[in-house]
């Protein structure tokens, strides 16, 4: 190189140096907190939503990073008074190579106690659109994000009424941490878009679904043409535990979800607990898998559109609420085997198919082994309302009975063969109050 490229080269450099500590003297004195309300604004008309923020700061080394604290996004009119968004501190690293170009391209972004609302209108849109115009991508100015930390969150999800009433919510997640890769801002608030708008992992404290609930939940977490995919999920639920795949639609009228799930030891009476009708029906441990899918409603029940099916097991519980009468109480009598001797609401083990459809839930084989008593059945539950029972089958003595205990027991209303006595039987009722039943037509 000759000594006049040398000598230009360091011109050039000296000349980038002084331009880049011209930038920091003015930053240096530049007082962000006195150019909010003009942040605001331009947010506000970028966004469509009102925006609030409290204070602006920026420190320098040893990165650029703009500080807000009491930063808010709020509803648009048609929805009921609310915020999509309140952030008490969030932290936004900028490239500072593109300020020297006079471009704002935020690298990371940290939210601590984010707040996050969701609701979605019964005629589709939710709050975090702008109903009055039509998305595009350039409605948010924040584009693509490399990295986004989410530090103690908080999200709730829930659907107006057809009356624009607040609905119940449907979803919610407390203590939520999670770290997100290549989030595009933009897409997310375009209801057109299709691409891939972030991924990473999640991990939440507390989420509850309907009336399930689980906890200490560990995922990766996908976000792609408005649905959000959680998969690899592990999670602490009634006792026991759960593992499975969860997504979440967010376009088209009604919002909609997927979800295979699998547990384990599951303690039936916590499950239980979480639906007012169904508490103290039953004890026992549970493992299982179930496919359940539907939309969301904008109801009062929301979930009621469900459907799917999958397998359940149960083992050493029993029945506390199940009623049987005068005959079967003397049928009952005559089996010397283990804790039903004294309490025949108690089994070993039960084993159920079962398909949802709607809150009507059907069963084509039910095998329950209890201790000495045998029971084949089908049948099916209404969780409508009504929540009428609505089972039958035939239940056997397993073990051989003297001549004496057999003929009292034909007398009984029960047949022999082989040395052993079965009967048919129906369980009627409710939830509520459930009875066993002799026969098939018997009252």
């Amino acid at each position: 190189m000759t000594t006049r490229r040398r000598i230009a080269v360091w011109l050039i450099g000296i000349a980038g140096c002084l331009s880049a500590a011209m930038v920091l003297l003015v930053l240096l004195f530049f007082n962000p907190n006195h150019y909010r309300p003009e942040a605001i604004s331009y947010l506000e008309q970028k966004t469509g939503k009102k925006v609030e923020i409290e204070r602006l700061a920026v420190t320098f080394f040893p990165k650029v990073i703009v500080h807000i604290d009491g930063f808010g996004v709020k509803s648009p009119p048609i929805f009921p008074p609310s915020y999509i968004v309140k952030v008490p501190r969030a932290d936004a690293v900028l490239d500072s190579w593109a300020l020297l170009h006079r471009k704002v391209v935020i690298r990371s972004l940290m939210l601590e106690d984010p707040e996050i609302n969701l609701v979605s209108d019964p005629d589709g849109p939710w709050n975090f659109e702008n109903p009055g115009a039509k998305n595009t991508l350039s409605t948010f100015p924040f584009g693509i994000v490399s990295r986004v930390e989410i530090k103690r969150g908080q999200l709730i999800a829930s659907n107006l009424l057809p009356s624009d009433a607040a609905g119940p919510v449907f979803l919610e997640a407390h203590d939520v941490s999670s770290q997100l890769e290549n989030v595009n801002i933009d897409a997310m608030a375009d209801p057109t878009s299709t691409t891939l708008d972030g991924q990473g992992t999640l991990q939440a404290g507390l989420l509850r679904f309907g009336s399930i609930e689980v906890n200490h939940l560990n995922s990766k977490i996908r976000l792609q043409e408005r649905q959000v995919f959680f998969t690899d999920v592990k999670a602490e639920a009634y006792g026991g535990n759960a593992t499975g795949e969860l997504s979440i639609k967010l376009s088209g009228k009604n919002a909609s979800f997927k979800t295979d799930a699998r547990m384990k030891s599951i303690d039936v009476s916590q499950l239980l607990s979480a639906f007012q009708n169904a508490r103290g029906k039953m004890t026992g441990k549970m493992e299982g898998e179930l496919k359940i899918s539907g939309e969301i409603e904008h109801s009062r029940n929301p979930l009621e559109g469900l459907h799917g099916g999958g397998h359940l097991t149960v083992h050493n519980g029993r029945v506390p609420s199940l009623n049987l009468n005068a005959n079967l109480m003397k049928l009952a009598h005559y089996n010397d085997l283990g804790p039903a001797k004294n309490d025949p609401s108690s089994f070993n083990f039960v084993s159920t198919d079962l398909e949802l459809d709607r809150e009507l839930i059907s069963s084509k084989v039910i095998d329950i082994d209890g201790y000495g008593v045998d029971l084949d059945g089908s049948g099916r539950v209404s969780l409508s309302g009504s929540d009428a029972l609505n089972y039958q089958g035939v239940a056997e003595i397993v073990s051989k009975q003297g001549f004496v205990t057999n003929l009292f027991a034909r007398l009984a209303g029960g047949t022999l063969k082989d040395g052993k006595l079965s009967f048919p039987f129906r369980i009627e009722g409710t939830i509520e109050n459930p009875k066993f039943l002799k026969g098939t037509n018997d009252k």
